[in-house]
């Protein structure tokens, strides 16, 4: 029963970390969603950041840039990673683009 009790942290740190690992690829995951639905709005000339937001989840910190030029248009979309363990550093971010043939 001692030997369980002093290894229970170790394993709620490791479990702990399982799940911030889980978060970092649903943040990379939602920010490719978000680059391509935005990228694919703008190239048809619909607002391609409101499409890029409504594409994720609401509760994620993220940002959408979207720059054209004369045949495809380029979105990019840089989500905040949510922190689940106190000692790690906040400023993890993932960024993810998408280009779209603009349609004529």
């Amino acid at each position: 029963m001692l030997e369980f009790a002093g290894f229970l942290p170790i394993l709620l740190l490791v479990g702990m970390a399982a799940i911030q690992l889980g978060l970092v690829g649903y943040s990379a995951s939602q920010a490719g969603s978000g680059a391509r639905a935005a990228a694919r709005a703008a190239s048809q000339e619909r607002p391609g950041q409101a499409a890029g937001l409504a594409a994720m989840s609401d509760w994620l910190d993220a940002r959408v840039g979207i720059s054209g030029g004369a045949d495809t248009t380029t979105a990019t979309v840089t989500v905040q990673v949510p922190t689940l363990l106190p000692f790690v550093d906040t400023d993890w971010s993932v960024t993810r683009s998408a280009t779209m043939p603009n349609d004529e």
